[in-house]
């Protein structure tokens, strides 16, 4: 469908007084290439822009909005983040290119940290959102809690939240001085503020998910509590959770509400139609898919500097592979890839016992070259390195909590060896010939450090045996190691911690020995770039047990899981 009548599909039979447009989740997506996997990218900013352009040439009032994450995920935000402070950074120069009206924080922007996140507040021309992210010095909101914008003769109101659970993810220096409050809350409270305004609209910016049991909210995807129990919203665009939506609910007052989400990186622009007249309006959805929208040539051409920019800095050759390193080789037990990781981590701290998982289900890099662009497939999270020190029994629970999500029981008689997404009938998922994981792999920790094994004949829980440490010293549950995590992880990312450790996030913050000053991938880089010759070999030191039966299964599951290739 061309880009003229995906415009006009979208019209309802009276002409829109305002067109609400939203992107979320961008993760750095702006250009039409993908600069990890150096391929033209269909879906992008770029491709955002063209549509924006079109609807207000047509003389639409708009307002423009973003619902966070924005600044993790694509090496052009990477390096405008970590790597060229200087230059104003890319983010707020397209945002304010594309005349955005506002934008709410999401986790993945917290992530980066204060100095960029409180950088952009000063260079958006718009306000950055967050009723409950709170200051700890004031008690007031750290970002705003909303804003108000004028369009023609309507008062728009857009109150911004945040998923709370930004805790359980990142380490307290990337937020230090404010805290997370519950959604409903936060909401409830701004709103009574929003009602002296006597907005014509009232527009929810929530980046969080949802789901449909209101009355028992998940922390991280609470939306539809808030869309419930606090009337007054008229349409609430929604994310986090990348799931494409369009629907309209009903609060506890009666009254409908528009529910919006275009999903992930650019892929979908959520449209709301504004018809009617003042007092009587009227909101009807749309989602536009971006894929066969060309992308905006003005602008590319206005950001062609930083384009290029970020291609040499991802071309930066930085060592060699003599062969392939793949990390679908990590999903069955020990593996080079996750050696690597290993490795690194061990080499920064001196810690006595490493812990870390592939981060990609299927990626692979070399033979040949290794260049910065790598690396992002090989790692592809912001996360810092914690030195933690934790008791022999909570390193045992640790991996146990791992193994759990991991490894199927093949005492029930079941014939594979991972654990899988199951129908009612209880057998596997299956999904274009394939058979789906339960759990994403970036939970598959394995340890380095001790040698141990994982008998997948055993109840969970009581599958690990660790014989001792890697270097011939013996391994005690009471003794106390210290221990090379990712910040992720440490702070009570994937329960590892909580339910496998039994520890809480304040309790293993509480033991931090130490932490690098910037992220793993940034060291990743300078430890290839010093061996030059990537050439990692598995450590061994650990194997799922007993062969008998877990051999046959990997070789089985193998093309199960990735086909024949």
């Amino acid at each position: 469908m061309g880009l003229f009548s995906v415009l006009t599909s979208c019209r309802n039979d009276d002409e829109p007084l305002l067109i609400l447009l939203g992107t979320t989740d961008v993760h750095g997506t702006f250009f039409p290439y993908d600069f990890i996997n150096n391929a033209p990218s269909r879906a992008s900013l770029a491709s955002v822009s063209a549509y924006v352009r079109e609807v207000r040439k047509e003389g639409h009032k708009t307002l423009l909005l973003d619902n966070g994450d924005i600044l993790q995920g694509q090496p052009e935000v990477y390096y405008y983040n970590f790597i060229d402070t200087v230059s104003p950074h890319i983010c707020s120069e397209m945002l304010n290119y594309m005349k955005y009206d506002a934008a709410t924080a999401g986790n993945h922007d917290i992530e980066a940290g204060h100095p960029v996140y409180d950088r952009l507040v000063e260079e958006y021309t718009f306000p950055l959102l967050a009723a409950n992210a709170v200051s700890d010095e004031t008690g007031k909101p750290y970002f705003k809690p909303f804003t108000i914008i004028r369009k023609g003769n309507l008062k728009i109101a857009v109150m911004g939240l945040i998923t709370p659970s930004v805790p359980s993810w990142l380490p307290p220096v990337l937020y230090s001085g404010m805290h997370f409050t519950n959604m409903t809350d936060a909401a409830a409270r701004w709103m009574a503020e929003i009602e002296k305004e006597r907005p014509d609209i009232v527009i929810g910016l929530f980046h969080s998910g949802w789901n449909d049991d209101a009355e028992a909210p998940l922390p991280g995807n609470s939306s539809n509590a808030v869309v419930y129990n606090v009337p007054g919203f008229d349409v609430v665009f929604t994310g986090h959770d990348h799931s494409r939506m369009n629907s309209s609910t009903v609060n506890r007052v009666g009254d409908t509400v528009l529910v919006i989400n275009a999903g992930s990186r650019a892929a979908n622009i959520a449209r709301v139609d504004v018809t009617g007249r003042k007092g009587s309006l009227r909101f009807s959805g749309s989602l536009v898919e971006t894929a066969d929208i060309q992308p905006d040539p003005l602008f590319v051409e206005q950001f062609s500097k930083q384009y290029e920019a970020v291609s040499e800095f991802v071309s930066r050759e930085i060592g060699e592979a003599p062969y392939k390193i793949t990390s679908r080789d990590a999903l069955f037990g020990p593996s080079s890839f996750t050696s690597m990781i290993h490795t690194v981590q061990l080499g920064l701290t001196g810690a006595d016992i490493s812990f870390a998982a592939p981060l990609s289900f299927d990626v692979s890099i070399g033979p040949g070259k290794v260049t910065v662009a790598d690396m992002f497939k090989l790692y592809r999270y912001e996360n810092m390195l914690y030195t933690i020190s934790l008791k022999g029994s909570e390193i045992d629970g640790f991996l146990e909590h791992s193994a759990a999500g991991w490894f199927n029981n093949f005492t029930q008689g079941d014939p594979y060896l991972l654990n899988y997404r199951r129908g009612p009938d209880g057998k596997p998922l299956v999904s274009a010939d394939r058979l789906r994981l339960r759990e994403p792999v970036y939970n598959f920790d394995s340890a380095a450090g001790i040698d141990y094994t994982v008998d997948v004949t055993l109840d969970p829980g009581n599958r690990v045996v660790i014989s001792g440490l890697s270097d011939g010293r013996a391994f005690h549950i009471d003794s106390t190691y210290s221990v090379a995590i990712n910040s992720y992880r440490a702070s009570g990312g994937g329960g590892h911690i909580r339910t496998g450790a039994g520890l809480s996030s304040e309790e293993a913050l509480a033991r931090l020995l130490k932490s690098t000053s910037r992220d793993l991938r940034y060291y990743m880089i300078e430890w290839i770039s010093e061996k030059r010759i990537l050439e990692p070999l598995s450590l061994n030191n650990w194997k799922v047990v007993p062969e008998a039966v877990t051999v046959p299964a990997i070789k089985r599951e193998w093309q199960l899981v990735y086909g024949n290739n």
